[in-house]
């Protein structure tokens, strides 16, 4: 059976990306590894810490770059989070300074949010009601 290992985000800096992620949004520091210029540097959510892996992938290849800006200019997330309170989490997150493009908003059986990453991405927050 194949199952989830991990899924990467594209980042501009894996230094920053790794404090926003931990600092700000709360996942923990899985693996680091060096790769030369580059890590391969994961995070998990502290209730999953064996759970699928977070890579904060670097920006180094320049067609990843133009689709990663071309999905934030038009608004569209690079992936989504689940959280069991948007509403909580988005006041959490502003009082940090987080930048929202989209405010929680109730879309059929799910609440969203959508966050700037500070690295590149809008992130979905998502609450299934």
């Amino acid at each position: 059976m194949i199952r989830i290992y991990a899924t990467s985000v594209p980042v501009d800096d894996q230094a920053k990306a790794l404090k926003f992620y931990t600092e700000v949004l709360g996942f923990i520091k899985k693996t680091d590894i060096p790769l030369g210029e580059h890590r391969w540097l994961t995070v998990v959510s502290p209730m999953e810490r064996d759970g699928v892996e977070l890579l904060l992938e670097p920006m180094a290849f320049a067609p990843a770059r133009t689709y990663q800006k071309a999905l934030k200019d038009a608004g569209i997330p690079w992936t989504s989070f689940a959280v069991d309170d948007v509403a909580k989490e988005h006041a959490r997150l502003t009082r940090l300074g987080v930048q929202f493009s989209m405010e929680p908003k109730e879309m059929g059986s799910v609440m969203i949010a959508v966050l700037d990453d500070t690295c590149g991405n809008n992130i979905q927050l998502l609450q299934m009601l």
